[in-house]
């Protein structure tokens, strides 16, 4: 009976969950039929993550000590995760490092933001222990604590420069291009980078973003948006939400006390932390796809041992701790590839013009896919048991599978090599015509830097 009720209180949730993803879900259709410019970043990095410091943290802040608990989560679930959650998280940090990184640390800032997010959570988890934060009367005030990120976000922000790969192949400013390389390089030459950004320039046949309904008909990239689709819906199947949304329920059916779960949940916390910095600082030497297959192949072997030992419980004393273990393992499996590395080939996949909507497909099947694992997981609990875990077990495999024999390795590669390694699969040839005048800018080195050549600026006025 308490298991029913529990489910039925799950369900509950779920329905309040729902009209954010609705919101999200209509974002996206409209995006895709009216061909609109919502794009993770329709004027660059800084305006769009400024515009998101500045709402987000209203609903938490202004609303925690005046409306009831339940109102105050429900709208301010509906607007952190929708604005910061999905598109500054998920969209355009990602985006940003990926353009701005060097293509031999691409992996390692790629993974970044997975790990902060980690860490955020962590530290959200520690502010919630009974013994801190976690008392009924402290709510407002831990809800509130959102405002000091968002802050230094404002603050800091302002200070950074747009992505040099925007500004050059978009805005088509190689000043402003070289000023933002200088700025992020400290003391390389840029020479070489530049010429890069104008390879990548001459290989599209448009510097326009495309949208959604446009990524969707372009045949030259089937197979990237075919991957994006699979691995992304794939990371949110393969069972880590179903571990995230239930650990509690999980800890409590193991046989660990009611007054320990929260201690406990703080430690999987810590191994999120953990397990992504391992991949961070892993990725450049053994590449995207083995971290990836090792990691859900990690996961999938943990679904299968919290079957077995759900199934032998009753009859083998140690079995609880051996789905606990279990436990830890998903999550570290998941935190350490395809947490991070997803998010990373969505935006290494994709050449300038189609990452925008490559990211807002992503974003949009992590969320979908997250709701419904959120959703469907009670029922399928309960009509299938400890089996349930069998299904995120296949669903691992099923991915594990494509990225072996499909996604090629792109560790450091450039994003016109990445597209070339398709262009076979996708029966297209990559086409070359110039765009614009800052094709034909050429540097020359100057005190470590690149500069443009006066002569050449005087051809192109």
């Amino acid at each position: 009976m308490s298991f029913v009720l529990s489910a039925v209180q799950d369900l509950s949730l779920g329905f309040c969950l729902y009209p954010q993803l609705s919101g999200l879900f209509l974002c996206c259709l409209l995006q895709t039929v009216f061909n609109l410019r919502f794009t993770p970043c329709p004027s660059g990095f800084r305006d769009a993550a400024l515009t998101e410091a500045v709402y987000a943290p209203y609903p938490v802040s202004g609303s925690s000590y005046s409306l009831p608990p339940f109102v105050c989560l429900a709208g301010a679930r509906t607007c952190v995760v929708h604005r910061s959650g999905a598109r500054i998280s998920l969209s355009v940090v990602p985006m940003f490092l990926g353009e701005i990184a060097p293509k031999n640390l691409r992996g390692f800032l790629g993974l970044m933001p997975s790990i902060f997010i980690c860490l955020g959570v962590f530290i959200a988890q520690v502010l919630g222990l009974h013994e801190i934060l976690g008392k009924e009367e402290f709510w407002p005030l831990l809800l509130s604590l959102v405002i000091l990120p968002t802050f230094i976000q404002l603050v800091f922000l302002s200070w950074f420069p747009e992505s040099p790969r925007y500004l050059l192949i978009e805005k088509q400013n190689i000043h402003a291009t070289i000023t933002a390389l200088k700025w992020h390089r400290v003391k390389c030459n840029i020479q070489a980078e530049v010429e890069e950004m104008q390879e990548e320039q001459r290989t599209l046949t448009s510097v326009k973003t495309v949208s959604v309904l446009q990524l969707f008909k372009d045949s030259s990239v089937r197979w990237q948006l075919i991957t994006i689709i699979v691995v992304n819906a794939g990371m949110q199947l393969s069972g880590i939400d179903a571990i995230w949304f239930y650990t509690n329920s999980i800890f409590e059916n193991a046989g660990i006390p009611a007054h320990q779960i929260q201690y406990t949940t703080v430690g999987t916390g810590a191994i999120e932390v953990i397990a992504g910095l391992i991949g961070c600082f892993i990725i450049e030497r053994v590449g995207r796809r083995p971290l990836m297959i090792a990691g859900l192949s990690f996961m999938c072997i943990c679904c299968a041992g919290i079957t077995f030992s759900l199934q032998l419980q009753t009859h083998v004393s140690f079995m609880h701790y051996i789905s606990v273990i279990c436990v830890v393992g998903i999550i570290a499996g998941f935190c350490i590839g395809p947490a991070g590395v997803s998010l990373l080939l969505t935006g290494e996949l994709f050449k300038q013009s189609h990452r925008p909507a490559a990211y807002i497909v992503g974003g949009f099947l992590n969320w979908i896919s997250n709701f419904t694992v959120g959703f469907v997981f009670p029922f399928l609990q309960m009509s299938a048991g400890a089996f349930c875990y069998l299904v995120f077990c296949g669903v691992c495999v099923g991915v594990v599978l494509y990225v072996y024999f499909v996604v090629p390795e792109t560790k450091n590669k450039t994003f016109v090599e990445i597209s070339q390694m398709f262009a076979l699969k996708n029966s297209h040839e990559i086409e070359k015509e110039p765009l614009a005048i800052t094709d034909q800018l050429s540097l020359k080195k100057m005190n470590g830097y690149g500069s443009v050549v006066s002569a050449d600026l005087e051809k192109s006025c």
